[in-house]
């Protein structure tokens, strides 16, 4: 296989494998996108449990208020009854005194029931509220599970898709260049970049001369061994300005880049690999 038509697989997957690991990532993140609404119908089913357990114990306490009612009731009418039968003015006095006490007690049980009874039915309007929130929420989350669950499928399907076309540009480039590449391409959607002169355009490191003449033959592919990017030769408008010696090496790390990725020093084992690469080149300026 020429060394053009390696580079230009090369091309080709790097645009596959940047939108496959694009649409990894969205179909990892997407699950997030419910946490919300899950969370709040979870939030939502809790509070009404704790609000339905409150209005069930406010149930046993109206029905024991309405059993202390009909006691009080029965213990003023007996009373009431029983004046019929008072011989003495200390059995009036008497008898009253229990009279105008169990009058006074169903009155105040009579209060108090009222009372409970209207925080009953306060409970039972914020139950039904409620039940309508959890009802409409589940709705909304149901219904966000199903399009999300087409999302995935549809993303899955292009995955697919996409895994077919890696295959494909794959083929006839060695396993320790493709494993390298798609480590580049995962960290930096731009994993082929030119070499202008005998600077690397994606990092503005100064190349050693005799590499970039290698790079400039195209025989074989070759990795910056700065970024870790492939690198392919590309003539200059102004090329004599484009080659700069050892000396000139400071002017050009100061160069602001934003292809430029922030961790491109930082992944150990492709470093590793980047040493290991420009140690065997054995170049001297």
């Amino acid at each position: 296989m020429q060394m053009s038509d390696e580079l230009e697989k090369l091309k080709n997957l790097q645009d596959v494998l940047a939108e496959k690991y694009e649409i990894e990532e969205k179909v990892e993140k997407l699950p997030m996108t419910l946490e919300g609404s899950t969370d709040s119908l979870e939030h939502f089913k809790k509070e009404y449990i704790e609000k339905n357990a409150e209005y069930e114990e406010e149930k046993v306490k109206v029905e024991e208020l309405k059993v202390a009612l009909k006691e009080a009731q029965k213990v003023r009418e007996e009373g009431e009854k029983g004046m019929d039968d008072i011989t003495t003015h200390r059995e009036y006095e008497i008898l009253d005194k229990q009279i105008n006490e169990a009058k006074k007690n169903e009155e105040n049980i009579r209060k108090e029931l009222q009372k409970e009874e209207k925080r009953l039915s306060e409970l039972d309007d914020i139950l039904k509220s409620e039940e309508a929130l959890i009802s409409s929420t589940e709705k909304d989350v149901n219904e966000a599970k199903e399009n999300l669950e087409k999302e995935i499928s549809s993303y899955n399907d292009t995955l697919k898709s996409l895994e077919k076309k890696e295959k494909k540009f794959s083929e006839g480039i060695d396993s320790e260049t493709i494993i390298k590449f798609q480590r580049i391409i995962r960290r930096n959607r731009q994993g082929i970049v030119a070499v202008q002169g005998n600077v690397c355009c994606g990092c503005h490191m100064i190349l050693p001369a005799q590499f970039a003449n290698e790079v400039h033959k195209g025989d074989k592919i070759l990795f910056c061994p700065y970024c870790s990017r492939v690198l392919y030769y590309e003539e200059s408008e102004d090329a004599d300005s484009m080659y700069f010696s050892a000396e000139d090496a400071g002017s050009l790390t100061d160069i602001d880049d934003d292809d430029l990725f922030e961790d491109e020093f930082e992944d150990n084992d492709l470093e590793n690999d980047e040493n290991s690469d420009s140690k065997n080149m054995n170049y001297e300026e």
